[in-house]
Order: structure tokens, then sequence, then C-alpha cells
């Protein structure tokens, strides 16, 4: 199993969070990720005018993981310079649950030196995730 560097994914998270689009909001988000290889990838919020449009960090972070060929994480960090510690929201916890497994840490830090540790599954209990895809009976409809 490969260790979790948190003081690493903390530092990475803060620096995207300053790189943010939030102009609508002004709710600045980082996150970084670690692969199971160890390696760290993090991303940012990008809001858009018409809000449809705005992309969350976790799902940047893991994008940019996704386009250097990782598939398999072990932890994710949430930064805001927020006093409330701030949890992924629901789309994104369904990305989550795409690559991560249920136990995986999820935390959330902030300026104020404080985290908050979840796993996958007290934020996303049974997630739809592939395993349910791989499962189902393929419906022909030409049969």
């Amino acid at each position: 199993m490969t260790a979790i560097n948190w003081a690493a994914l903390n530092a990475a998270a803060k620096a995207a969070s300053e790189q943010a689009y939030a102009p609508y909001s002004h709710f600045p988000v980082g996150v970084a990720v670690q692969a199971s290889s160890g390696k760290i990838y993090h991303g940012c919020n990008v809001e858009n005018a018409s809000y449809g449009g705005t992309v969350c960090a976790e799902r940047n972070a893991i994008a940019a993981a996704v386009v250097a060929g990782e598939r398999k994480f072990v932890a994710l960090l949430v930064y805001t310079p927020q006093s409330k510690l701030t949890p992924p929201c629901g789309i994104c916890r369904q990305v989550i649950a795409e690559f991560f497994m249920p136990e995986a840490p999820v935390a959330s830090s902030n300026h104020l030196g404080q985290q908050q540790s979840w796993t996958l599954q007290q934020l996303l209990p049974d997630a739809f995730t592939p395993t349910y895809l791989a499962a189902s009976n393929k419906i022909n409809k030409d049969s």
C-alpha cells in the first residue's frame, strides 16, 4: 500500500486554490489527489458565466491525473480558505467513486490548519460504480 503524503497533498491543494478562477462565487478551491503510483496531481475550480460550465477542483485534479495515465488513487484533499471545512459536492463524490476505493480517505483542510477526514463510503454510501455496469444484464432490444 502506498503511504499517503498529507503534507504534500495539503501544499499542492493550497497552491492550486491560489490559481482558482472563482469570480462569481468568490469561493476558491484547490484539490490534490495522490495516485497509487505515489504521484500527486492537483486542480482548482474554474467557474463560468453560464454556471453549468463550471468545473470543480476535484474533477479537474482527477482529470489531470487521468490525462497522465493514472487510473487508481489512494487519497484526495480539498483545500479552501474558509473557516468551515468543505467536503466535495455531490457530482464530485460520484466522480471520486469512479476511481477510488470505498475506504479511501477524502480530507478537507483550510487556512487555519484544520483538517477533517472521511472515507469515500461515508461521503457516498452505496455509490453507483463501474462494478454495477460490469455485473448488469445487457438488454438487446432487437432480440
